[in-house]
């Protein structure tokens, strides 16, 4: 048999259903707003985490340790010739030199990132992304090849064409050959991208034959990180040693900052939506009163009629939920988030499509819950109770 506790719930459940449902066009207008309000929330909190789960997989791709060389607090060519001083540190699997930096186009107002990999007429795989060039593999000599994200492309205007000319400091022009483009999948990392030989780069940024911009150090030992990088910072004086630990933190942080400033602009419609609830569920009209008043005097208690009024609030509470969190997918599934690229893409011209998989994730729920459905659910604590103590004989 049911216990007789869960058979009065369950009956006041039901009276309470259809006291929503007398009273439908009222609770309509709530569940509409309450929907709006979390589905704001938790598109936000998908895009997030989509983009988290992306940078995660990008993470695994970057090298164990990055060196730099600093002159006056500022990053500064570094000599490849250092690279001799780190062969008698154990422990080291492999260093490559690599230029990079930011390419102004002033016909677009876009900076394009441009990479230069001593390895790219040997390997298909972008120095320090882990991303492949694509379909087309390079194998040429010509140092003048490139390989170019879709962004970059359709900023430059290619179209079917395969040369193009990029300014260098002098203003003199360097010619470029296309020799591939990256795969839409990598887009993320390699839309603003050009992807070259280590001189080719040099020659673009006006840079001696000798000079990098860092050096890529794989270690044998993922252990032995945090040692090999004090090792390399003690053997390369003003140098500037990163490892895979710290940019990892420092693109949490980033994209923490950001998820942190957006959920900050919607407690503005959190509060508002809270204190529409309150005026709502406090401001009892005469039916209402009048309702109560009979439950009271055929045997209902003011537990009873608290209990009522707090089974309302849930089913409308999950109804939005269910509603405003479906909505939520929908909005990043087949808009791609465009509701908050501005928010969490940055300021570039060149902005990646964000083309991102929604997460489902219990912390990201619970965030939800406590942003959206627990101040509804505590604003109409105080106005539940008020109702509960109406007495019989003042309505009836």
């Amino acid at each position: 048999m049911v216990p007789l506790f869960l058979r009065r719930q369950q009956n006041i459940l039901d009276y309470a259903l259809s006291s929503l449902w007398r009273s439908r066009f009222k609770n309509l207008g709530i569940v509409i707003v309450f929907s709006f309000v979390i589905f704001m929330v938790a598109s936000f909190r998908l895009v997030v985490s989509g983009l988290d789960r992306a940078t995660q997989e990008l993470m695994d791709s970057v090298p164990d340790i990055i060196v730099q060389q600093m002159a006056a607090g500022r990053q500064i060519p570094l000599d490849d010739a250092v690279m001799h001083d780190l062969d008698s540190i154990f422990g080291i699997a492999s260093i490559y030199p690599r230029v990079w930096g930011y390419y102004f186009d002033e016909s677009n107002g876009a900076n394009y990132t441009v990479i230069g990999d001593a390895r790219f007429d040997t390997t298909t795989e972008v120095a320090g992304l882990g991303i492949e060039y694509g379909t087309e593999i390079i194998r040429s000599d010509n140092i003048s090849s490139v390989i170019i994200g879709q962004a970059v492309k359709t900023h430059l205007m290619l179209g079917e064409r395969r040369t193009f000319s990029l300014f260098r400091p002098d203003l003199s022009l360097k010619s470029f050959r296309k020799s591939g483009e990256f795969n839409h999948d990598t887009a993320l990392v390699s839309d603003d991208l050009l992807v070259m030989h280590i001189e080719a780069a040099r020659d673009l940024f006006g840079m001696r034959p000798s000079e990098v911009t860092d050096l890529l150090v794989s270690v044998t030992n993922p252990a032995e990180i945090e040692t090999i990088a004090k090792k390399i910072s003690e053997n390369i004086d003003g140098s500037r040693v990163i490892t895979k630990r710290q940019v990892t933190k420092t693109y949490r942080a980033a994209f923490g900052w950001r998820s942190g400033f957006g959920l900050a602009c919607l407690f503005g419609a959190i509060a508002a939506f809270v204190i529409l609830a309150w005026d709502k569920a406090s401001g009892l009209s005469p039916d209402q009163r009048r309702e109560v008043g009979i439950l009271k005097a055929v045997g209902w208690q003011t537990g009873d009629v608290m209990t009522l009024r707090f089974w309302e609030s849930i089913a409308v509470s999950l109804s939005a939920f269910g509603l405003g969190y479906g909505l939520a997918w929908v909005h990043i599934l087949f808009f791609d988030g465009i509701l908050y690229r501005p928010v969490l893409m940055g300021w570039s011209v060149l902005r990646p499509p964000l083309t991102l998989v929604p997460v489902l994730r219990i912390e990201d729920l619970l965030l939800i819950f406590c942003l959206s459905i627990l101040p509804y659910l505590a604003a109409t604590v105080i106005p539940a109770w008020h109702s509960a103590m109406v007495r019989p004989d003042s309505v009836v």
